[in-house]
């Protein structure tokens, strides 16, 4: 368990068991390994509180999209087959 301070007020953060059980492992690697894993999970960590906002242009063309998948209108499977023959190496 950790005490972390947001706005001034203690919070208690705890571990999983599993979390708790990966770090142990972590501790036995090579300080290589360990400085490895450390960047993959500070990566990941900051991906997952990261919001990316689109830009216009790329906004405007997702846009006919969802109106598509809010009224259900979705791809069939002949459709997407061909999408992906079409870029499958």
């Amino acid at each position: 368990m950790a005490l972390v301070r947001r706005s001034g007020r203690p919070h208690i953060r705890s571990m999983t068991s599993l979390l708790n059980q990966a770090i142990e492992r972590a501790r036995a690697l090579p300080q290589q390994a360990q400085d490895d894993l450390a960047r993959i999970v500070l990566q990941l960590t900051e991906a997952e509180q990261s919001i990316y906002e689109l830009p216009a242009d790329e906004l405007a063309a997702l846009m006919p999209s969802l109106a598509q998948a809010d009224v259900g209108t979705y791809a069939s499977d002949a459709q997407v087959a061909a999408v992906w023959a079409k870029h499958r190496p």
